[in-house]
């Protein structure tokens, strides 16, 4: 399953966990953006525990993550 998680990040580390969470395994792209979000990134898992996992123990655990919102890929 393929989502978009929309990150808020504390200000001035924008860059730097961009840099980071696009190293996390799961994370296909990692893209910062003007305004809110901060940075958009698209993730990909297997079930969705699997991506609540991801979410919750790795993408929330990055430095400077403030919050997420996660939207579930529909495929029809």
């Amino acid at each position: 399953m393929r989502a978009y998680v929309f990150i808020n990040v504390r200000a001035g580390i924008v860059t730097e966990a961009t840099k980071a969470l696009a190293q996390i395994p799961g994370v296909r792209s990692a893209e910062s953006c003007w305004g809110r979000p901060d940075i958009i990134a698209q993730v990909e898992a297997s079930h969705l525990n699997a991506l609540g996992t991801l979410v919750l123990s790795k993408i929330q655990k990055v430095e400077g993550v403030e919050s997420t919102e996660t939207h579930i890929v529909i495929e029809a």
